[in-house]
This record gives structure tokens, sequence and C-alpha cells, in this order.
């Protein structure tokens, strides 16, 4: 059984993400971390809290950044995922409150306990890790690997959806996002590049909406609202699965075809969240920002049906 912490900022598709990897049984859940993104950290974290009550999770769960490294609060995506984050459904009632540990020690502390044995799956902003990296810098070397659902690299024609360049978890905190590629550990970008191709159609999501079990309802519920998001902007097929598949490429890595070599981002200016692969490492440049950076896995590839069949399999059930 795979060791898994969740770093998160529950958004509809988190939502989808967690209950995936709750529902595998093949992933142990050690914490659920939180952080700002698709809604403001109290929203994100109620949220959270609300998934683990309501469906029985089995894992702490821990309030993180509300904040990028810089201070400044970006605006939220509300017409993406609603105001509440769920889209707006009601579900959400939860008056619990988070542990106390803060999420950037939890996941030091994890880590620390675990040695080489935790992988941790990013599906917000990276201020988390970045600020856990501040407390011990040797994280990096005891963690098992770092899949980040973030970045688009120009592959299969999409780059970036806040920006001609960047993606949305990246430009939300470019310096935190930055300083993990700078980082030694083994991490895996799970991008646009492979998520937009993951479409859940109609068919799927009226499946999981008219199943009897009380998560997939769920799911139909406040899924609507991000289906009706992308429907707005010309895709009439149905939504892209994001943060689902970074949890599907644990689950199943061989559905993903990668390629490597170290990932810079982009800190300011127009291009303010683009990552970057430098994919000639070997070649030598005037002005190398990448060079003795860790190579990253990039995932270029998806088998898309793949992906979509493990979770669908997964959330349903046998």
């Amino acid at each position: 059984m795979k060791k898994v912490i969740i770093d998160c900022d529950p958004g509809i598709d988190d939502a989808m993400a967690i209950l995936l990897a709750h529902r595998c049984k093949d992933l142990e859940i050690l914490g659920i971390t939180t952080v700002h993104g698709n809604a403001d950290i109290e929203h994100t974290t109620a949220n959270t809290l609300h998934l683990r009550n309501v469906f029985n999770i089995d894992a702490p769960v821990h309030q993180g950044a509300g904040l990028p490294l810089n201070g400044v609060e970006l605006a939220y995506p509300t017409f993406v995922h609603g105001d509440d984050g769920m889209g707006d459904t009601g579900d959400v009632q939860s008056d619990a409150s988070a542990d106390s540990t803060e999420a950037e020690q939890f996941i030091v502390d994890t880590i620390r306990a675990n040695p080489h044995e935790v992988t941790i799956i990013t599906l917000g902003r990276l201020t988390n890790l970045a600020r856990a990296l501040t407390i011990a810098p040797e994280l990096a070397t005891l963690t098992k690997e770092v899949v980040i659902m973030g970045g688009a690299f120009g592959e299969n024609q999409f780059r970036g959806n806040v920006s001609p360049c960047a993606e949305a978890n990246i430009y939300g905190d470019p310096d935190a996002a930055d300083a993990v590629c700078l980082a030694g550990w083994q991490k895996t970008f799970v991008g646009l590049d492979v998520t937009m191709l993951v479409v859940v159609n109609s068919q799927r999501q009226a499946r999981i909406r008219q199943s009897d079990d009380t998560a997939c309802q769920f799911i139909g519920r406040i899924s609507e609202f991000y289906n009706n998001f992308y429907t707005s902007i010309g895709y009439t097929e149905g939504f892209p699965m994001h943060d689902a598949s970074a949890v599907a490429y644990v689950i199943a890595p061989e559905l993903f075809r990668v390629q490597t070599g170290p990932v810079r981002v982009a800190t300011n200016g127009i291009a303010k969240g683009e990552t970057i692969l430098n994919r000639e490492p070997a070649r030598e440049y005037v002005e190398d920002h990448w060079a003795d950076i860790p190579a990253a896995n990039v995932c270029i590839g998806v088998e898309a049906a793949g992906v979509l069949d493990v979770y669908e399999h997964t959330i349903l059930g046998p």
C-alpha cells in the first residue's frame, strides 16, 4: 500500500481526487493538508473537513497557507468552483476544526517519521511544500516522490489556463513552485498537457450521478457547476479531470508517458507562472538557469480512457 499526503484546495475537482484516493485500496492517506487556491483557506479547510467527516476518511486535516509566499492575495475562481468552492450546492455543513499542527509542520513530521515511504500529491498551489522546505531542507531527500497537478508545457497544444502560458496552481504562487522545482526530490508534473485530455463525458457523469452511493451522488451534484463552466467556454463533451488525474498517476503510472528534464518557473513578468522544461539538458546555454537543477518527470502523454476507467471503477466500486 502506498502512503500518501494530499495537499489540496477543495475545489470541486479536489473533492473528486480525494474521494478517489480514499476509495483506492492501494493508497493509505496519512493526512490531508489545505492551502489557498480554489477558494480562501477557510473554505478549502471547511470543505476538506466536510469530506473527511461525511465520507469517513480516516486521516487528519491540517490547515495551511492562506496566502502565497509574497503575501499578495489573488482573486478566487468563483466562476469555476462557486463562492464556497463546492459548486454552491449547500452540501458543505462543517463546524469541525482542523488539527492544531500547521500543514507544513505536519508534512515535515510525517515525512521524518516515514522516510522514503511517502508520496505527496499536490492538487493546489505549492505554498505549503515551499514552507515545509524552509523548516526542513532535507525533506526533499526523505520524500519518496512529489506528484504535482500543475503546469503546462505546450504538449498536445495545451499551454495556460489563466494566461497564454501559465496554469492556475503554478500561477497562484510561482515563487513556491520554483522553490519546489529547485529542491532535490523526485517529482512528477501532471499538467494540462495530459489532464485536458482526460474528459469526463456525459455518459460517465450520468453513471456516477445515478449511483445509489452517497459519495457518487455528492460528486454528481457538485460537478454540475464545474461542467457548466466548461460548457460555457466551449467544452461540449464534458469536463477535464485535473486533480483526480494526479491521483490516478500514483495509482497507475503506466497510463502516462513522461519526459525528463529540469523545470523552472517564471516568477514575474508577463510569463509569470510559466513552467519551463529544459528538453536538452546536455546543451550549454549562455544563461542557463536550469544548470545543476534536479530533473523532473513531466507527463506528456496519457491513456485517457484508462485513467477514466480507473476513476470510475474505483469511485463506483465493484
